[in-house]
This record gives structure tokens, C-alpha cells and sequence, in this order.
């Protein structure tokens, strides 16, 4: 697991995290693969949420990381790729 992901994580959940799995995921629309990777998911030390997912997308030059609070609807690592999908725009 990528530190950089956790730190991602950290800073969006404003605290520690502590790793629990990696979950291979593939999101597909209409047909076509939309996004393929590697979902980390993290238990929030001091919740809420409960949960955080992270992973790292191609950037520019070096990784992205993203970061998804487990907040509701988001109660999955699928369900944390599809938010992130939607706010990018990616599933049109």
C-alpha cells in the first residue's frame, strides 16, 4: 500500500487512519471501463465517518491521490470510485 494514499486519506478524514484492505475494483458506463485500480479502504481512528477510501490516479507527471469519506450513500469501495467518477465528470 502506497503511504502517499494514507496521507491523502489522513488529510481528508483530519486524523488518523489505520488500513484495513485493498479492494480490486474495475467501474464500467456504458460498456466501456471508466476506471481500473486498486481501492484502499481505512478505518477513521476517530470517526465519523467510520471509513475512508484512497487511491492514486495518473496525474501530469507524478501520481494523484484520492481521497473519499465513507459518508452516506458512500458505503463501498465501488461506491467511493462511482462519487469520485461523477464529480470528475467521467460518466457521461
Amino acid at each position: 500500500m502506497n503511504p502517499n494514499i494514507q496521507k491523502a486519506v489522513e488529510r481528508t478524514a483530519g486524523g488518523k487512519v489505520s488500513h484495513v484492505e485493498s479492494v480490486p475494483v474495475v467501474e464500467t458506463f456504458q460498456g466501456k471501463t471508466v476506471w481500473q485500480g486498486v481501492v484502499e479502504v481505512f478505518k477513521v481512528e476517530k470517526p465519523p465517518p467510520a471509513v475512508a477510501y484512497g487511491w492514486a490516479v495518473k496525474g501530469d507527471k507524478e501520481p494523484d491521490y484520492v481521497a473519499v469519506l465513507g459518508v452516506p450513500p458512500i458505503n463501498s469501495a465501488v461506491a467511493a470510485v462511482r462519487a469520485w467518477i461523477v464529480s470528475q465528470g467521467k460518466g457521461k
